[in-house]
């Protein structure tokens, strides 16, 4: 019996993002949360590797086809009306600065 709720402060983009791809699949939110706390349950950890990456990969370190790839997507998200608009990316980083 489900009996219990879990409350979570996102980023609106991530969750927005995320629902729409659920919505799209037919999977209800709370099948995902039920699924991953069993998923810990089961491996007696978070079920895929959180890591930090030794260093960023920069353009020289990217294959054609990479960067081919990377830069279709985001066309594809403009093109969908996604991401963040380029003076608000810059006007965030300079109050991050302050």
């Amino acid at each position: 019996m489900k009996d219990a709720t879990v409350s979570a402060r996102v980023e609106w983009d991530v969750k927005t993002e995320a629902e729409d791809i659920l919505q799209k699949l037919g999977i209800p939110v709370s099948v995902v949360i039920n699924s991953l706390y069993r998923q810990i349950i089961f491996k007696h950890g978070v079920p895929f590797a959180l890591t930090v990456p030794a260093e960023p990969v920069t353009l020289d370190m990217m294959s054609k086809e990479q960067l081919d790839e990377k830069l279709r997507h985001s066309y594809e998200q403009s093109l969908a009306g996604q991401g963040v608009a380029f003076d608000s990316v810059f006007d965030e980083l300079e109050r991050s600065l302050v």
